[in-house]
């Protein structure tokens, strides 16, 4: 019996339109799809007619979970890994479950992407000019190796991406703020938050700038961020 395949789905990141035919198709195929939150991805199967059975899969699945999706590749299954909102392994835990499967079943597994909507290409688009060449560094470390990250974000060349929470926001863009102070330099920020969805916003100024604007209207510290610290002209 041959392996099944491993599809690696990409999915809104906000509007439900944001999908291609293919990503319906595969969600539509495959014998199970492997869902970070079942609930949220209900919703979207749902609107789409689809009633593709689900299996979880997040963070802190352990050896048990891995172990039976390891189990239906080797029994012929065809799975559809997606995450919350966008493509799965960029700053979640798909990449863990790929490098698992490439470990655990070798040359031998299908591993497909499907390619679609990410937070990050979105919030690129609509920056503009600086961001040919950039340095994306996901979320940040919470405590350890923070501050050293920080400055070498303001000392780097080229443009650099990154993610934050709601909860996290405005004291990033005040560390930013402090180091450009520390360092005598400033570089432009620009931040996207809810891209897609009804509330889409962005700003753009220095760090103390967008800081204010985001502090002085709490609506506007809902959702998540991507955070774009243009290069040193």
């Amino acid at each position: 019996m041959s392996l099944g395949t491993l599809n690696i789905v990409a999915t809104p990141i906000g509007n439900l339109e944001d999908i291609t035919l293919r990503a319906l198709r595969i969600l539509k195929e495959v014998d199970f799809v492997l869902s970070e939150d079942t609930r949220v991805t209900r919703k979207l199967l749902d609107h789409y007619q689809i009633g593709t059975p689900m299996i979880s899969y997040h963070q802190h699945s352990g050896e048990i979970k891995a172990a039976k999706i390891l189990e239906l590749l080797n029994e012929g299954k065809n799975l559809a890994l997606v995450t919350d909102a966008g493509t799965p392994g960029i700053s979640d835990p798909g990449g863990n479950l790929v490098s698992l499967v490439r470990a655990e079943l070798g040359d031998e597994i299908s591993i497909v992407s499907i390619p679609g909507p990410s937070a990050l290409t979105a919030g690129i688009s609509i920056a503009g000019s600086g961001f040919d060449r950039f340095l994306f560094l996901g979320f940040l470390p919470h405590k350890k190796g923070r501050q050293k990250m920080l400055k070498e974000i303001m000392a780097s060349e080229h443009s650099v991406a990154v993610y934050e929470s709601k909860h996290r926001i405005v004291k990033f863009l005040k560390e930013l703020e402090d180091i450009c102070r520390e360092l005598g330099t400033d570089r432009r920020v620009m931040v996207a938050r809810e891209i897609t969805k009804m509330h889409e916003s962005f700003y753009q100024g220095t760090a103390a700038e967008v800081s204010k604007e985001l502090s002085d209207n709490p609506n506007f510290l809902k959702g998540e961020f991507l955070v774009l610290i243009q290069k040193i002209k």
